[in-house]
């Protein structure tokens, strides 16, 4: 059964030893982010945490709510990532049908479909409080979570626009610095939807210059990761979600924004976004495990709060990785890595590993089967949606183990001809990126690991793997335990 909201994933935590309460009073400035940086750095992602004794507030925090495999698949409700991957496929590779009987076939598979589409309700929990006179962000422990913040960051915001040519929902997760009590700075990256959406309304001078959002806090698991899904700006994160959970996502509407809203969330904020002004956000410790620097961003003004009562607010901590986004940015590569071997048929597998904070190293293994076609893949990839930002592909042949990444270290010093082998583009980059002259552009790097064929100008010998005999290997393994090795 689907998570109907925040608590029952909670209580399943707690059923699952996956949660520690914590009672002794902490500090919402920096003290809580110290101990869910420690927690989350512990081997396996130590426990989810929930704050009940916050100082200043009657209201208690979680942190680290997804940020181990195990809490990520029992979020998602599956015991393997790659299984979601599997379910989309399922539906992708039903081709239009032809004929009375096989149009019948089809429609338990439309009727499922249907059953994943949001479905709006009058009335939700989290509208059980309703504040729209003088409406204030004063009453939430939002946290400060570095010491150079530019101040107190809202980190797992659900953000909803719409777009205003076709209308289309969205739900974008973007860092919402407070700046005060009733306006927070709207940090989405221009290669973001909720930016697309600001800029098509900004540049129509015939349309109003405020943007309606809407901001939900603490829903329930699928809704919290489809936000930070990398879905096509045309697929609503909501009928993601509802696929996910395998149960349409109830949406309640605003009371002072044409917009919909999780019923089940904890606290929603209302509000607007004015195209035209702009505010200096930041600086923030970010997931790059860097501060980015502060920067011109949108406001967010508030004009209504909603919340449950007694309800529980959620933030998650980025840093220096490991920290929880991991753990949803692995399920992103599983989740995604079907439809991308759609697209590119050669790849096996792929790995972005952590330290790479996912945008700058991306490693594929590929069946290799012409000349250069890793540098085909490297192409490929960087003209795929926000792959696009991936600042270094590394390619190697399809025996190579991609999640080891000390293997595939090995492959690539020793494998690679530098000047063959190393391909440099230029294009755009994430916005975090603090690397490069520029901001947003900059030059990205693909390294061909695979081994190389006479037609690609190796015209030595090239030698084989160091292996035992299989023979050995089978004698060694029945004699084991006679060795007395333990």
């Amino acid at each position: 059964m689907a998570y109907r909201d925040l608590r029952e994933y909670i209580q399943d935590l707690e059923r699952n030893g996956l949660l520690k309460r914590i009672r002794t009073e902490v500090d919402p400035e920096l003290e809580i982010a110290e101990i869910t940086d420690r927690v989350s750095k512990m081997p396996g992602g130590g426990p989810a945490l929930l704050f009940e004794n916050v100082k200043g507030y009657d209201i208690p925090v979680l942190t680290n709510a997804m940020g181990s495999y195990d809490r990520i698949k029992l979020a998602l409700e599956v015991d393997d990532l790659d299984d979601i991957g599997k379910r989309i496929m399922e539906f992708l590779d039903n081709p239009s049908p032809t004929g009375l009987m096989a149009k019948i076939k089809t429609l338990p598979k439309l009727a499922e479909i249907n059953s994943f589409i949001p479905k709006i309700v009058k009335s939700g929990p989290v509208q059980e409080v309703v504040i729209t006179d003088q409406p204030s962000l004063d009453k939430f422990p939002i946290l400060k979570t570095w010491p150079q913040d530019g101040g107190k960051f809202i980190t797992m915001p659900l953000v909803f626009t719409k777009d205003p040519e076709t209308g289309t929902r969205n739900c974008g997760m973007y860092r919402m610095q407070v700046f005060d009590h009733q306006t927070t700075g709207m940090h989405w990256h221009k290669h973001k939807d909720g930016a697309l959406h600001q800029h098509k309304l900004k540049k129509d001078k015939d349309k109003p210059r405020r943007m309606e959002v809407a901001v939900a806090i603490g829903a329930d698991p699928a809704v919290i990761y489809s936000a930070t899904a990398p879905l096509p700006p045309e697929i609503d994160e909501m009928l993601f979600a509802g696929f996910l959970r395998k149960s349409p996502v109830e949406l309640v509407k605003c009371k002072t924004v044409d917009l919909e809203v999780p019923a089940h969330a904890e606290i929603v904020l209302e509000g607007y976004v004015d195209v035209d002004e702009l505010r200096m956000e930041g600086p923030f410790g970010d997931h790059t495990g860097y501060y980015s620097l502060a920067d011109l961003y949108p406001v967010f003004h508030l004009t209504a709060i909603t919340h449950r009562k007694n309800p529980i607010y959620i933030s998650t901590l980025v840093g220096k990785p490991p920290q929880e986004d991991v753990y949803l940015g692995k399920a992103t590569e599983r989740i995604f890595l079907q439809l991308l071997k759609v697209m590119v048929p050669e790849i096996k597998d792929m790995n972005m590993p952590p330290e790479g904070v996912f945008h700058n190293c991306v490693i594929v293994s590929i069946k290799k089967r012409y000349p250069f076609q890793a540098k085909k893949v490297m192409n490929a990839l960087w003209g795929l949606g926000l792959m696009m930002l991936s600042k270094l592909i590394i390619v190697v042949d399809e025996e190579v183990d991609v999640q080891n990444v000390s293997e595939v270290a090995w492959r690539v010093f020793n494998n690679i001809d530098p000047r063959r082998d190393i391909t440099i583009i230029d294009g755009p980059l994430d916005d975090l990126d603090h690397s490069s002259p520029m901001p947003f552009i900059g030059s990205k790097m693909g390294i061909d690991a695979t081994k190389k064929w006479p037609s690609e100008g190796h015209t030595r010998e090239w030698p084989d793997d160091v292996e035992m005999s299989t023979e050995i290997k089978a004698l060694v393994d029945r004699k084991w335990k006679d060795y007395g090795i333990e």
